[in-house]
């Protein structure tokens, strides 16, 4: 498991019912219990009372992951094939899913976890990558 300190940017992988498979961007704010825990504030989402304040929660280590590494947009990048995994940018956070078409310049994607189906523009897809063993790892590969 890797440490993280603070400032660190990151992704927070949430394990709440209707966000399982949604990783969040987010920074470390402080590392507690022995690196058990960290206090993170996400980029993206902010407070239910106050809508313009950054939401801040404390999280389980094994929900944080290093952001992946930046997508260099090329033509190789930007295609994709029928049952990848993919990451798609939708409701401020990564949703893990399968591409099942294309359409156009859209992909289709494909949740498991809400089973539903989209089309997204490529600009808002990524290859998906898992955090291993301080690796990232693809289906097919190791970065």
């Amino acid at each position: 498991m890797a440490m993280f300190f603070k400032g660190d940017k990151v992704e927070v992988c949430s394990k709440e019912e209707g966000f399982l498979g949604s990783y969040y961007q987010a920074k470390i704010l402080s590392p507690l219990n022995n690196n058990t825990l960290y206090r993170v504030q996400y980029k993206n989402l902010v407070e239910e009372e106050d809508q313009t304040r950054p939401l801040v929660e404390i999280v389980s280590a094994d929900e944080v992951r290093p952001v992946p590494p930046p997508v260099t947009f090329t033509k190789a990048t930007q295609i994709f094939h029928y049952l990848d995994s993919v990451d798609a940018f939708d409701n401020d956070g990564w949703w893990v899913g399968k591409i099942t078409g294309r359409q156009g310049s859209k992909y289709w994607v494909y949740f498991e976890t809400t089973r539903d189906e989209i089309a997204y523009p490529v600009s808002r897809l990524r290859h998906h990558l898992e955090w291993r063993d301080g690796h990232w790892v693809t289906s097919n590969n190791t970065f």
